[in-house]
């Protein structure tokens, strides 16, 4: 027999056990199947057994069982009466579980255990009140006054409670008045220990602790617990603290939560308590490719040998697609700048085909650059950093780490995860290594080496959905991002000279990587525009080139609001050689063509320029003076810039109608048009 929520209940086997059972195992379940027995409690578990409720059971099976074993609904009226009904004090436990103490000097929940404890005698203490009270009202009611047996009835009840309800309230009758009476004024809060918070057994006090903090956080010396705990006792009797009583609990207590982070950041660091303490984000990744790019560079973690046969190590930057983890761009080089990032994202981008959504990187000062030039304006819509120090911010960091001990530890050459690893297997076999360096790449190799270990990797299976990373990028699309064309290719990634250049006599010049490069505007194919050096030789122009292609640069004139206008395109300045031996077919040629063209250029400049000062009256010739001669020209070029001249000598046209008519007569053809004129000899000749 046994009580369930206040309910007399009998087992499986005191009605189906023995050779004469109470009622076979058989007709019990049909009865619970028609729902004439009642099923308290399911069976299942060990331990765990069915209850059914003891007044469900037809009659005759209840007079054979109160035969057998007694009968279980008295025996659960002598436990407990009908109005005595314990039931647990939801506000009790709610008051328990906020409940704060001080614990050496931190704040402190109380434990499960008295939780429960507490809660299951503000239970039983309020039973026993409503129990008094509705003594005294039966008391009254029928005119004994106060009834003498009042407090032995209530004491008789607490030790009947104890039987399945196991609280601690006093046993001695005093005692127990005295607890009713507390929590009658007191509440809840008179049911807890006075050992608990008493500040009599404090350890540490608020001035304590803040002492204890101070010599932890001391640089100057830096003191160990022990010497902390030596010092502290030391200062105690004069300061009027308790002394500690062990080292032990000086740890605990600069362990404890509330207290560790105070004194972290003075012995680890403040960047170390930030990243262990302060609250994260739980991100999900982007689920469409060229959602979001992120790049980052890291060591390529693969010994090579140099020239001289040295060992050496040397840097990777990469661009992957969160989505996917697929690495769509990469670069080779010993510095993260922002050339390497250039030539990893425009990789990127021609792998892609299209302009990623958002790119995140570092704060390196590469991307200051690149950003300083709009450079990432020009290929995504959003742009920005992830917050510096913080590796666990960057998705790329994890996979980084993921293809390090998945595709590159396979290689001997491999030289270890970051330092900090503290597995074995994250760190190089220096020695093997040492005994082999003659074995190890060459640059062009390593090279070779990392282009097959990451198309590797792109050909693994995604962790989440089990496709090729490479499969599951090249068969997906994002309607959010714009494929590239080849204007889009020249605006994003065409390099602005960092200074304006002057085109002069000898063409343009831009310096690229230590290297000078001159540059001069064709009229045609291997053909010098004269025509536009001479409006605008050395004129300043902003520069704009192509590191993959030299074969042509764009000019860009910058108008007073700073905005650029395009100009022109030049190409590679014509070289020839000065040696005749040397000179290739047609050098000679060039060379010629080009100093007619120099000489027909000054003749076009003296003849535009002395014209005017004619027509303005300020010539030498028209002052009593005479223009020098051009210099190592010949005479054949003054002669033409004369020639260009005369019309400006001729005499003043005739307007009265004998003289001109007389001027007309003289003409000839060619005078009016030097030109070969098609004329209707036909015509003529009918007219003669």
């Amino acid at each position: 027999m046994e009580f369930y929520k206040h309910t007399a209940c009998v087992t499986f086997d005191e009605l189906t056990a023995g050779p004469q059972p109470i009622i076979r195992p058989d007709t019990l379940r049909q009865n619970l199947r028609r729902g004439n027995i009642q099923c308290a409690r399911q069976g299942g578990g060990e331990g765990h057994y069915a209850l059914y409720v003891f007044h469900s059971l037809p009659a005759k099976y209840r007079t054979a069982f109160v035969q057998r074993y007694g009968n279980p609904e008295e025996l659960l009226r002598e436990r407990l009466t009908d109005d005595s009904l314990l039931q647990e004090d939801t506000e009790a436990r709610a008051f328990y579980e906020d409940f704060k103490y001080c614990l050496n000097g931190v704040q402190t929940h109380l434990s499960q255990q008295l939780i429960d404890e507490y809660t299951r005698n503000a239970a039983v203490i309020r039973l026993l009140l409503r129990r008094q009270a509705t003594l005294l009202a039966t008391s009254n009611a029928l005119g004994n006054g106060r009834r003498s047996d009042l407090w032995d009835i209530l004491l008789a009840l607490s030790e009947k409670l104890r039987l399945h309800t196991p609280h601690t309230l006093p046993h001695n009758l005093a005692r127990l008045r005295e607890k009713l009476s507390q929590f009658r004024t007191q509440g809840y809060a008179s049911l807890i220990s006075g050992k608990l918070g008493n500040a009599n057994t404090l350890k540490i006090t608020p001035e304590a602790g803040e002492r204890l903090i101070a010599l932890k956080r001391s640089r100057t010396p830096v003191l160990t617990d022990a010497q902390i705990f030596q010092q502290f006792n030391l200062e105690a009797d004069q300061r009027g603290w308790k002394p500690l009583r062990s080292i032990r609990s000086l740890k605990q207590w600069l362990d404890s939560p509330a207290v560790i982070q105070l004194w972290n950041d003075a012995v680890y660091g403040e960047l170390a308590t930030h990243q262990h303490f302060d609250r994260r984000h739980r991100t999900e990744l982007p689920t469409l490719r060229d959602a979001l790019w992120y790049g980052d560079g890291t060591k390529l973690n693969l010994y090579y040998r140099d020239d001289e046969g040295k060992v050496r190590t040397t840097s990777v930057y990469e661009v992957i697609d969160a989505a996917t983890e697929t690495f769509i761009g990469f670069h080779i080089a010993d510095t993260e700048d922002y050339e390497a990032q250039y030539h990893a994202f425009r990789m990127a981008i021609q792998v892609s085909g299209h302009k990623p959504y958002e790119i995140v990187v570092d704060n390196q000062g590469g991307h200051r650059k690149l950003q300083s030039q709009h450079f990432f304006d020009r290929i995504c819509r959003v742009h920005r950093t992830t917050a510096p120090y913080n590796g666990a911010s960057k998705t790329i960091e994890s996979v980084f780490g993921r293809f390090q001990q998945q595709v590159l530890h396979q290689d001997w050459r491999f030289t270890g995860q970051n330092v900090t690893a503290k597995k074995l297997s994250s760190r190089p076999n220096t020695e093997f290594i040492e005994a082999n360096k003659d074995k190890l790449y060459t640059l062009p190799q390593l090279k070779e080496a990392y282009l097959k270990a990451r198309t590797r990797w792109n050909e693994m299976q995604h962790p989440a959905t089990g496709e090729q990373r490479i499969k599951m990028y090249l068969s997906s699309q994002n309607p959010e991002t714009p494929a590239v064309t080849p204007a889009d290719m020249v605006e994003m990634f065409w390099v602005t000279a960092e200074r304006m250049s002057t085109f002069t006599s000898s063409g343009i010049e831009i310096t690229v990587k230590g290297r000078k490069r001159a540059y001069e505007v064709m009229a045609s194919p291997g053909v010098p525009d004269f025509e536009w050096r001479r409006t605008h030789t050395y004129q300043k122009f902003v520069v704009k080139y192509d590191p993959y292609d030299f074969s042509s640069i764009r000019l860009y004139s910058r108008d007073k609001a700073g905005q650029l206008r395009f100009e022109r395109v030049a190409e590679p300045y014509i070289v020839v050689h000065r040696a005749l031996q040397d000179q290739a077919e047609g050098e000679a040629a060039f060379i010629r063509q080009q100093q007619e063209q120099a000489r027909q250029s000054r003749i076009d400049r003296q003849a535009q320029a002395r014209a005017i000062e004619l027509s303005q009256g300020v010539a030498p010739e028209q002052n009593g003076l005479r223009t020098p001669a051009l210099k190592a020209a010949g005479a054949d070029t003054d002669r033409q810039i004369l020639r260009r001249l005369q019309k400006y000598s001729l005499p003043p046209e005739e307007l009265s109608p004998g003289p001109r008519t007389k001027q007309l007569s003289l003409t000839d053809w060619t005078e009016l048009n030097p030109q070969p004129a098609d004329i209707d000899l036909r015509r003529v000749a009918e007219k003669l």
